[in-house]
């Protein structure tokens, strides 16, 4: 069993910048695939980031594209996400998944497994 713990989530004016990680517990993280999401009040939970096994594949929602960077360092079983020029609309819970396949995906169907998620709010 993997058991993925986020941080690094808190109160931050629109433009600000803030930095979550992911940590995991578990002696394959290196062979899965990561992916963070997030569910903002009222909404559904939506697709942010994905990064392959090997990062060297990712993708992004279009809403953050060239704003948030996914990164992962597998010697310390730790999956990034950086957020820069951060909007009030950025405002969620922020959620990291990992997916046991080592694939990366937009769908939450594809991830075995959730963290408890990390608040993000950005004042304007």
């Amino acid at each position: 069993q993997v058991q993925l713990v986020e941080s690094g989530g808190g109160l931050v004016q629109a433009g600000g910048n803030l930095r979550l990680s992911c940590a995991a517990s578990g002696r394959t993280f290196g062979s899965y695939g990561m992916g963070w999401f997030r569910q903002a009040p009222g909404k559904e939970r939506e697709f942010v980031a994905a990064i392959g096994w090997r990062s060297d594949f990712t993708m992004y929602a279009d809403s953050v594209k060239g704003r948030f960077t996914i990164s992962r360092d597998n010697a310390k079983n730790t999956v990034y996400l950086q957020m820069n020029s951060l909007k009030p609309e950025d405002t969620a819970v922020y959620y990291c998944a990992g997916d046991r396949q080592g694939s990366y995906s937009r769908r939450e169907v594809e991830y075995d497994y959730w963290g408890q998620g990390t608040q993000v709010t950005v004042s304007s």
